[in-house]
């Protein structure tokens, strides 16, 4: 019984924690005021073997109502073709340019290395970092930088809505993307502390003030970071400069797995790097998780199906259950996101503990984690 107390206590305090947290998240606004002249952003996009997305990515960022910006692609050795619909796109919009990616470098990750080539030639005192495979709204730009300049933030990120297919990918992206962090990272007080503390990061949206991103040392200060989003994010803390997340969901949609295997190496990627600063830290992480987010569903099916607890023990599992629910009903409703994936909750915890064992084997076998045709393995020295 005391077991269960302690767990329905801990999961009505992290409940109200996202209730704060979604009050406290920032929306999307229409009258953003901009400075005149409107300063430069440079759009920069690493893309590897990217045909399926970077057309239409593209085409939203070239809708943009802001008047003064540059699109900056980066060809990181794709074999397919990503270059030729770029270039093709770059020969009737002069704001389009294609860069070939040098060869990766050694102690560099992909991503960070592709990041830090397209720094290098933007000429833009603002710059965003986004992904091939996002949409952008027409007004995105025009909010962020009016967004940053009124708060007086010099790095922002925030929540894309993330577009789900499969059934795998409404069992766990929701999860990932928001449930745990919203349920769990006390995101209402990072953001109002008078100190400058990491925040919520996340790699699809990332807008800097380029003195500032320059001054931390750019991607080169995380190019061995396979996560460099939330190294970013530490750095900007670390040199003490305000950071903004933000609900993008209405401006900036993405679609980041289309099979099952990209989805699995996707998730694995993320939980590799906590396996590879501690692997008694991920595992601690995947108990926790249990004992949270899984435990209550199977004490209420073994308490149905197979035994007659006691009505008090009964009632604190139930309200358990209903805690969990509800805290899922509330981010999906935010963000727009499947009931189906409420409904499937503990499978998906499921899912997100196998692959969280499968990190961890692969870390301490030594056999890396491969990612956009890359092997990250202890060898490398990326983590």
């Amino acid at each position: 019984m005391l077991y269960q107390q302690l767990v329905a206590i801990l999961l009505a305090a992290l409940l109200l924690n996202l209730l704060l947290n979604l009050r406290t998240l920032r929306r999307a606004k229409s009258d953003v005021e901009l400075p005149e002249p409107a300063p430069l952003i440079s759009v920069l996009i690493p893309a590897r073997n990217e045909e399926a997305n970077i057309g239409t990515c593209l085409e939203s960022l070239r809708r943009q109502d802001y008047p003064n910006f540059e699109i900056l692609v980066l060809d990181d050795s794709s074999t397919d073709r990503t270059a030729d619909i770029v270039a093709s796109i770059a020969a009737e919009d002069p704001r389009v340019r294609l860069l070939r990616g040098r060869p990766l470098l050694p102690g560099w990750a992909g991503k960070p290395f592709a990041c830090h080539q397209l720094a290098r030639k933007a000429r833009g005192s603002w710059l965003l970092f986004t992904d091939a495979d996002t949409v952008h709204a027409p007004s995105v730009l025009r909010y962020v930088l009016g967004t940053a300049i009124g708060s007086r933030a010099v790095f922002i990120s925030g929540f894309p809505y993330q577009q789900t297919t499969s059934i795998w990918q409404k069992m766990t992206l929701p999860i990932l993307f928001y449930f745990m962090l919203l349920y769990w990272m006390p995101l209402w007080w990072l953001q109002r502390s008078e100190r400058a503390l990491p925040s919520v990061a996340i790699g699809q949206f990332l807008f800097f003030s380029a003195q500032e991103y320059r001054s931390i040392g750019g991607h080169e200060a995380v190019k061995s970071r396979i996560v460099e989003d939330v190294w970013l994010a530490r750095e900007m803390a670390r040199h003490h400069y305000r950071q903004l997340t933000l609900d993008l969901s209405s401006l900036v949609s993405c679609q980041m797995y289309r099979e099952f295997g990209s989805m699995w190496d996707g998730i694995a990627r993320w939980l590799y790097t906590v396996a590879s600063l501690s692997v008694f830290g991920l595992i601690v992480m995947m108990v926790v998780v249990t004992l949270l987010f899984l435990a209550p569903f199977l004490w209420l099916a073994h308490g149905l199906l197979l035994s007659e607890p006691a009505f008090s023990w009964q009632m604190l599992v139930g309200l358990q259950v209903v805690i969990l629910l509800l805290a899922r009903f509330l981010v999906g409703r935010r963000f727009s996101q499947p009931k189906s994936s409420i409904v499937l909750h503990p499978i998906g915890i499921g899912l997100l503990l196998l692959v969280g064992l499968y990190a961890s084997f692969q870390h301490l076998t030594g056999a890396g984690v491969r990612w956009k045709g890359r092997v990250y393995d202890p060898e490398s020295r990326i983590s």
